[in-house]
């Protein structure tokens, strides 16, 4: 969700350029040579055209309409990109403690990296939950998956995160494709 916020940030914000930059064009031209016509945009037909239009028309209220939902869902966007931190328990009342969920990944990735039958894995990490997908291949699914969830729920625990996460662990190994 935030990188749609950064990349409507950045068209909004090349819209707002480009707009300021054909604004600046077209004063500069009219300065220069004020009975010529318009450099690039038709601004004496806007200007005519916009002259005739009441505000209580119906293109005007659906104009800004539209505007105040684009607004809305711009709002609505921006307030859903927040960084969502994973929370440890608080040491003391005025300090508040949090990680990322990407630091917390790396910790139970290298911790499940860490055991002997394990040759890879990755892990993604929210506050709410944590899913571990290691492959192994000297080890079935069947023994390395419970050594892995109690050796990760451990981890977990001993962590002091303000909630515990879910746990979900996913072991590929060859010898089970036999």
């Amino acid at each position: 969700m935030r990188v749609l916020v950064r990349l409507l940030s950045a068209l909004l914000g090349l819209a707002v350029a480009g707009a300021g930059a054909l604004l600046a064009l077209e004063v500069g031209w009219q300065w220069w040579r004020p009975s010529a016509v318009p450099l690039v945009l038709p601004w004496p037909e806007w200007k005519e055209t916009l002259a005739t239009v009441s505000w209580n028309s119906a293109a005007v209220r659906i104009t800004a309409a539209l505007i105040g939902v684009a607004g809305v869902v711009l709002l609505v966007v921006a307030g859903l990109a927040r960084r969502r931190d994973v929370a440890f328990a608080d040491p003391a009342d005025e300090v508040t403690v949090t990680t990322s969920p990407r630091s917390l990944a790396r910790v139970v990735g290298q911790h499940v990296r860490a055991h002997d039958n394990v040759t890879a894995a990755s892990v993604t990490a929210t506050a709410r939950k944590v899913r571990v997908r290691a492959v192994s291949t000297f080890t079935s699914e069947r023994e390395l998956r419970p050594e892995l969830l109690d050796s990760v729920a451990t981890l977990l625990g001993d962590l002091p995160l303000a909630r515990q996460p879910k746990l979900s662990v996913v072991v590929d190994s060859p010898k089970d494709r036999r």
